[in-house]
């Protein structure tokens, strides 16, 4: 394989020219360039990651840190970072929370792995992390945007979707079809994001006149297996509910795969709203309603921000996400509204 000194050599240059030529930092002439290219092309000479690094003065990589690398969820903002990435010809490294420690110690770890790997700049999702942390950064903190989180010290470099909003559409689409009886299926009390939502969501329906204060709630973990067992134990409580609203798709997607074990049929004898609105809503059966968050135009606002800090772009950046809630064919009417229509 050529290297920068056997084209060097072949055009008959010194080192240092044939790297700016390559680089296309420094001034060179028209003649000197051409003998320099041309060597380049009969020997088929491309840089090595390396050495385009050692050329630029910059790693040309992007870290990304997610908790957990499964589901619908994180996939898809992984595939649009990746593909806006190399489209400007930088590079994903991606870390996640493994180890024996904490969320926060895994989210830690991981983050020094990403800077220790030279990464010019990070985008994390993480909960479990603190301002304390981003600032035990120190200056490298001005090259690190958060998705999903805000921290005040760089709010700036925060970029999340309205959530509480996004519960209280949730709420207003279950009420539009006269559902009173709701049952829950809430994310973890740790994350802010998931309170945000059930917040939004139990005072839309307060507004309304719903008493939430015997509302059956169950605390999961947003995976298909804590959907799954919170519909079992909702089922076996004996509680009567027309509408199950859950914090994410994939919560909704395990309790609808246990709500046609059970023989429940939606939407005919309950409705069941998702959060996210993730690929998993689209293919579920039937096809899951969902409250539309619109994951990649946050991501690439966020990745926009982090490009126009580390390289001196001037990308296009938002900071207004509109929500909205795709209708497909799990919610319907509540049983009552429709014999009182008929």
């Amino acid at each position: 394989m050529a290297t920068i000194k056997d084209v060097a050599r072949l055009a008959g240059v010194g080192l240092g020219t044939a790297s700016r030529v390559v680089s296309g930092k420094g001034s060179v002439s028209p003649a000197t360039l051409a003998r320099v290219q041309s060597a380049i092309e009969q020997l088929e000479f491309r840089p090595s990651h390396a050495a385009r690094s050692l050329l630029s003065g910059s790693s040309q990589m992007i870290g990304v840190y997610i908790p957990i690398l499964k589901g619908t969820f994180y996939t898809p903002i992984l595939q649009s970072i990746d593909t806006e990435l190399r489209a400007a010809g930088l590079h994903m490294v991606v870390a996640f929370g493994v180890g024996q420690g904490d969320a926060r110690r895994q989210a830690r770890e991981g983050i020094d792995f990403l800077l220790e790997r030279g990464c010019d700049g990070l985008i994390v999702m993480s909960n479990a992390l603190t301002d304390a942390d981003i600032a035990a950064l120190g200056p490298k903190q001005s090259r690190v945007v958060v998705l999903n989180h805000c921290f005040e010290s760089i709010r700036e470099q925060c970029f999340t979707a309205d959530h509480v909003a996004g519960g209280v559409l949730a709420a207003r689409a279950l009420l539009e079809l006269k559902h009173s009886k709701i049952a829950v299926i809430a994310g973890p009390s740790s994350s802010p994001d998931n309170v945000d939502r059930i917040n939004g969501f139990l005072a839309e329906l307060q507004r309304s006149g719903i008493d939430t204060s015997a509302m059956w709630i169950a605390e999961s973990d947003f995976s298909p297996e804590g959907g799954w067992a919170s519909a079992e134990a909702l089922l076996k409580s004996g509680r009567k509910f027309t509408a199950l609203f859950c914090a994410n798709d994939e919560m909704a997607v395990g309790a609808l795969s246990y709500f046609q074990q059970a023989g429940i049929a939606v939407p005919q004898d309950v409705s069941v709203l998702g959060y996210d609105d993730t690929s998993s809503a689209e293919f579920s059966a039937p096809r899951l309603t969902s409250v539309h968050i619109p994951w990649r135009d946050v991501t690439l606002s966020g990745l926009n921000e982090l490009l126009n800090r580390c390289y001196g772009l001037a990308r296009p950046v938002t900071r207004d996400f509109p929500i909205s809630v795709t209708r497909r064919a799990s919610l319907a009417k509540a049983p009552a509204a429709r014999r009182s229509a008929a």
